[in-house]
C-alpha cells in the first residue's frame, strides 16, 4: 500500500481520469461516421482515435486544436471518407460538453481537504476553461500542453509540476488512467503513481495507446482513491 500520509500533492491527468473522454469522443465521432455511412464498433472507433492522436502529438508541438483536426482527418482516412471542413473542428468543439465521471467531483472535494491538487493535461488553456467549471473543485496548479509546449508522455508536464509545487519527488503522487501517457513517464522520473483503471471491466485500452508500465497501485475509480486517502488521515 502506498504511504498516503507522506504525500503533500496529487497530480491528475484530466481527460480519461477525471473526465469521461471516451463517451465524449464517441459522441463527437458517431454522428460524423453515420453521415458518411460508416458502421463500426465503439472499440474500433476509440482505437482509431488513440493511434491517430499518438501520431499527431509525436512531432513538434502544435496547439491541441490542430492535433484534433489531424485526428479527425486520420479517422476519416482509417474508415474511408474525407471529413468536410466543419467536421474537422467537431472534436475540439465537443470538449466543453464532456462530462466528469460520476465519482470525480465528490472524490476531488474529499482529497482537496488533505492535499494540494494539480492537473497535468494534454490540452490547450482555452479548451480547459469549460472543463474547469464542470470539475467545480479549484486546483492549485493547472499545467497544460500549451504552457509547456509539449505533450505527454514527454516529461515537461511532470518537471513543471515539481517546480511549481516546490516539492520533493517523494511528496507527489500522480494519478492517471493512461499507462502510456502518464504512468510510464511518471515512473521514469521517480514519482509514485496510481493507475485509475477506468476500463477494468472491459478489454483493451480504449482511446489511449497500449501501455505496459507498472503502477504502484491500481484502483477502479476515484472513489476508491479518496477512501484510502481519508483512511490515512
Amino acid at each position: 500500500m502506498l504511504p498516503f500520509e507522506r504525500f503533500q500533492a496529487l497530480t491528475f491527468d484530466c481527460y480519461g481520469t477525471l473526465i469521461d473522454w471516451e463517451s465524449g469522443i464517441l459522441s463527437a465521432l458517431r454522428p460524423v461516421l453515420s453521415r458518411h455511412g460508416i458502421e463500426t464498433t465503439d472499440d474500433e472507433v476509440l482505437a482509431a482515435y488513440a493511434a491517430s492522436e499518438e501520431r499527431a502529438e509525436g512531432g513538434a508541438y502544435r496547439p491541441y486544436r490542430e492535433v484534433l483536426r489531424e485526428v479527425m482527418l486520420a479517422v476519416g482516412d482509417r474508415f474511408g471518407f474525407t471529413p468536410v471542413a466543419e467536421e474537422r473542428d467537431l472534436l475540439a468543439a465537443s470538449i466543453e460538453g464532456w462530462p466528469p465521471f460520476p465519482d470525480t467531483i465528490e472524490a476531488l472535494r474529499l482529497l482537496k481537504r488533505r492535499y494540494r491538487l494539480a492537473i497535468l493535461s494534454n490540452i490547450d488553456d482555452d479548451l480547459f476553461t469549460a472543463t474547469a467549471r464542470r470539475l467545480e473543485v479549484p486546483f492549485d496548479e493547472v499545467i497544460t500542453a500549451s504552457q509547456v509546449r509539449s505533450y505527454k508522455p514527454r516529461p515537461a508536464h511532470f518537471e513543471t509540476a515539481l517546480e511549481r509545487l516546490g516539492l520533493r519527488r517523494d511528496r507527489l503522487l500522480h494519478v492517471a488512467q493512461s499507462l502510456f501517457h502518464d504512468i510510464a513517464p511518471a515512473h521514469r522520473l521517480g514519482l509514485s503513481t496510481v493507475w485509475v483503471n477506468r476500463r477494468h471491466d472491459r478489454e483493451g485500452f480504449g482511446a489511449t495507446p497500449r501501455g505496459d508500465a507498472r503502477p504502484d497501485l491500481e484502483l477502479p475509480d476515484l472513489r476508491a482513491l479518496s477512501r484510502l486517502a481519508v483512511a490515512a488521515e
